[in-house]
């Protein structure tokens, strides 16, 4: 059965939902090198590791939506190397597309691109097509599909999907492309102040099928998603690699009460106002971090850890994990203001758990916070501001007595890298 989620927004209410089905196929290719532009390889990557990563590989039950576990099942798109986005623009008899619709492109690229190169290290080679260069009008008007808060699976999103591919199809070869990018004409249903119909098919192999390929992974952009800070040619196009996230196999963070449980830490939380990267529990799932980049803490007793910037390209230690079993565990890293982190407001080791037997849009990650009720150090509007100090700075611990795990930052160097102490009794 599809599940349905709703995000709440700090200060505004907004409804975004995500249905998704997974697929039981596991992706078993694994490598740690670099890709080379223009390589590909078929589904999700499989995460980097040795056999010392094993304990690490947490995984929920067949009926969790959108696990957080690895590795990634098969059925969504592949996330490191070439990945070509077919990218159309459509329109509505009842609303149409308001001037060029490569200005509604625009909005997006090469934003987008630039955000995942940055988030990947480069490891993604993201290429947004769009060889329909002008809105690609519907059959029907917006308010006969029925569409109000973007659901995949309902009768009208269907019928949606297959007037595009129908429309689409004498001038696209669905089988060239990794998946769909659909940008609606944004004055097609409510501001997305009001209600976010942003919606992806992900990982979905009952979609429609186009040139003998199903549609299984589809991000679609509906109203401009705007703070209410006037920022949205510089924050509004980060939406799409929320969506984006979801074909790569991410889940929602959100909670029903909005970004509180991670908060602007990771863009499949919060993905308004200012930029923020994702977790580095998501770089390793998506392929972007080397087997030495990720330690598995599972030895009793003390040891001590230096953690480079989770956003600077490079070596280095990115990412501890603890694992408390089969299905949880302890993530540990840097953040600091650089990459597209550049708004961090309190640089320092964000602790995190991770939950493989939590649904998407359940709060599957829980970030601790290292100064609860300061109210944040962000003014960013809309922004879930209570997270934004949650990180642990030079002499502060993080403590779960009842798993005997503590985390201590012991000092900071002069190239920016922090010393860690990891205790597990």
């Amino acid at each position: 059965m599809p599940w349905t989620s709703r995000r709440i927004r700090p200060r505004r209410a907004a409804a975004l939902v995500f249905v998704t089905t997974l697929t039981l196929a596991v992706s078993t290719s694994a490598g740690t090198e670099r890709l080379a532009p223009g390589a590909t390889t078929a589904g999700p990557i499989a995460v980097a590791r040795s056999d010392a990563h094993d304990a690490c590989l947490i995984s929920g039950g067949p009926a969790v939506q959108m696990s957080e576990g690895l590795p990634t099942p098969g059925g969504y798109s592949r996330s490191t190397g070439t990945v070509r986005a077919l990218t159309l623009m459509i329109d509505f008899s009842d609303a149409p597309g308001s001037g060029p619709a490569l200005d509604r492109f625009r909005e997006f690229f090469p934003q987008t691109q630039d955000w995942f190169r940055t988030s990947s290290y480069g490891r993604l080679d993201y290429r947004p097509e769009a060889p329909i260069t002008d809105w690609l009008r519907m059959p029907k008007s917006f308010r006969a599909y029925g569409i109000e808060r973007g659901a995949p699976f309902d009768p009208g999103y269907r019928r949606l999907v297959q007037d595009i591919v129908t429309a689409a199809d004498p001038q696209v070869d669905f089988r060239s492309y990794d998946f769909l990018n659909v940008l609606v004409t944004p004055n097609a249903g409510p501001s997305a102040l009001d209600t976010v119909l942003s919606v992806s098919f992900a990982g979905n192999p009952d979609a429609p099928v186009a040139d003998g390929v199903p549609v299984a992974n589809a991000s679609f952009v509906y109203s401009r998603q705007d703070d209410g800070s006037g920022s949205y040619a510089q924050t509004g196009y980060r939406v799409l690699p929320h969506e984006n996230g979801h074909v790569f196999g991410l889940p929602d963070l959100y909670t029903q009460a909005g970004g509180s449980a991670v908060g602007h830490w990771d863009i499949m939380s919060e993905d308004w106002g200012a930029n923020n990267d994702l977790l580095g529990w998501h770089k390793w799932k998506l392929g972007w971090l080397d087997a030495a980049q990720v330690n598995c803490v599972t030895e009793h007793g003390t040891s001590e850890y230096t953690l480079t910037p989770l956003a600077r390209a490079g070596l280095g230690t990115k990412l501890l994990f603890v694992p408390l079993g089969s299905r949880t565990g302890y993530a540990v890293e840097l953040r600091t203001r650089e990459g597209n982190d550049e708004t961090v407001c309190r640089p320092g080791v964000l602790v995190y758990k991770v939950d493989a037997d939590v649904d998407t849009g359940r709060g599957p990650v829980r970030v601790y916070d290292s100064r609860r009720n300061s109210g944040g150090c962000t003014r960013s509007p809309n922004v879930h501001a209570e997270l934004s100090d949650a990180s642990f700075t030079v002499g502060e611990e993080f403590r779960d007595p009842g798993q005997g795990v503590r985390v201590r930052v012991e000092g900071e160097d002069g190239d920016g890298d922090y010393r860690v102490r990891v205790t597990r009794e």
